[in-house]
């Protein structure tokens, strides 16, 4: 790719990302890059782009399949779209969730997780966790399967929560947040994700964790940014995140808004004050 939205580090051929260098772009001070994708197309603009990190995420269920939640999607769902995804990628660093009630407990996430590394291609798993959840990821860990997990605002739990909204912006759940944190990566998750979270104490956990941790609305205090392929490319329906920005702009080819936001991200100016939120 040429042109002013090329990215420095546009080039799929270069070596693959893999967790110790994630880990060494987090002590060097340099953003990771990452985006969603759920097919080899798209997923191949992003590899070509220098984009670090690909997550198959279950928000396929609403971007792609066109339900209102990301319930309804199943492995067999995440099992597909991660196997078209990881056909494209040669350089980019492939996580895919583990949707819901697939990792209700340790015996049945292993077996999921299992699926999408063997079948599916995945290198890691995402899952929305908390505290509770140690023994899984620790089951996980001990069977050689990298983790993500996913704090803040949780999808999969909105039944419960009431809706999509900002989490830990009071005292008690940032300080839960901050032991959820403390103890799953304790229990061997490699990577943090947090979403919708006020930026002060993203950057608190950032700060005491020892994985990289990377954000969604979490303001620029983490050490890397996560959004919706859809998002950065004004496709998504209905009301836009608050954190989201179209990149698809003046003129602009996907490639070179996907070149823009890896740009963007490894320069520091997204986010901006405006995406992020308040405790």
């Amino acid at each position: 790719m040429s042109g002013p939205y090329a990215s420095p580090r546009s080039n799929a051929s270069s070596p693959a990302v893999t967790l110790p260098a994630l880990g060494k772009l987090r002590q060097a001070g340099q953003p990771i890059v990452c985006l969603t994708a759920y097919d080899a197309s798209f997923a191949a603009i992003l590899d070509e782009a220098g984009v670090d990190v690909v997550l198959v995420g279950d928000s396929l269920g609403m971007v792609v399949q066109g339900h209102a939640s990301t319930i309804p999607v199943t492995v067999d769902h995440m099992v597909y779209h991660t196997t078209l995804v990881s056909r494209a990628l040669r350089r980019a660093w492939l996580i895919a969730d583990l949707p819901f009630l697939s990792y209700a407990d340790p015996a049945s996430a292993l077996a999921n997780a299992g699926r999408l590394l063997q079948e599916a291609g995945a290198k890691m798993v995402k899952l929305e966790g908390h505290a509770g959840q140690a023994a899984i990821v620790e089951t996980l860990a001990a069977n050689g399967i990298p983790v993500c997990a996913h704090l803040g605002l949780r999808p999969q739990s909105e039944y419960k929560i009431g809706g999509f909204r900002a989490a830990g912006r009071n005292p008690a759940e940032a300080e839960k947040m901050c032991e959820d944190a403390r103890r799953l990566e304790e229990a061997g998750a490699d990577l943090l994700l947090l979403e919708c979270v006020p930026s002060r104490l993203a950057a608190e956990i950032t700060k005491a964790a020892h994985v990289p941790v990377i954000g969604i609305g979490a303001g620029p205090g983490v050490d890397g940014q996560i959004l919706v392929l859809y998002d950065i490319l004004g496709l998504s329906r209905g009301v836009r995140p608050r954190f989201a920005q179209d990149f698809l702009t003046g003129g602009r080819s996907i490639a070179e808004a996907v070149a823009a936001f890896a740009e963007a991200v490894r320069n520091r100016t997204y986010p901006e004050p405006r995406h992020g939120f308040e405790s």
